[in-house]
């Protein structure tokens, strides 16, 4: 009696793939974060801002501490880039395997994060090699687990051109 197989040439799910490279369960909730946040990759998001964007995705909701698991899951395997805010907020990030310095830029008046990636064209690959360098330099130090966060802040363009003026 012949069994009926899925064919073996049949094609992994990108997601699946990454979370089982790393190590990690194949969970619907960890499907749905890390889809969206590889949806999303210029954008960081803070949990809050995450969970107010899943509320409506999938079957069900994710509560915020299986949230908060997974992000950290998703962080500590390097599927995720978390930064500290000027406020000390965290967000998150897809981290693209090929990146080693994600820059960006933070407003310290309306905390919006922008990536800088597009804006520094021209000097990209000379801050990549300039991170490669320093991240190659600190495991020769033993250091293990790096990323680099190259983060600019001031006030964004918005925010500058919408202040009201001061009185003379």
């Amino acid at each position: 009696m012949a069994s009926v197989h899925a064919p073996e040439s049949a094609a992994i799910d990108p997601i699946d793939a990454l979370l089982s490279a790393h190590g990690l369960r194949r969970t619907a909730a960890a499907r749905l974060v890390l889809g969206w946040l590889l949806a999303h990759p210029d954008t960081s998001y803070t949990h809050a801002q995450l969970q107010t964007a899943l509320s409506g995705e999938g079957p069900s909701a994710l509560d915020r501490v299986t949230l908060y698991r997974l992000i950290d899951r998703l962080t500590q395997v390097g599927l995720l880039l978390c930064r500290v805010d000027a406020s000390r907020v965290r967000r998150y990030q897809a981290m693209p395997a090929s990146v080693h310095a994600m820059p960006h830029f933070e407003c310290q008046s309306c905390h919006r994060d922008s990536p800088l990636a597009g804006a520094l064209m021209a000097n990209a690959d000379d801050l990549e090699r300039a991170a490669q360098s320093a991240l190659t330099a600190l495991k020769a130090l033993g250091y293990q687990g790096m990323s680099m966060d190259f983060a600019v802040r001031g006030v964004c363009v918005d925010c500058a051109t919408s202040a009201p003026e001061a009185a003379p």
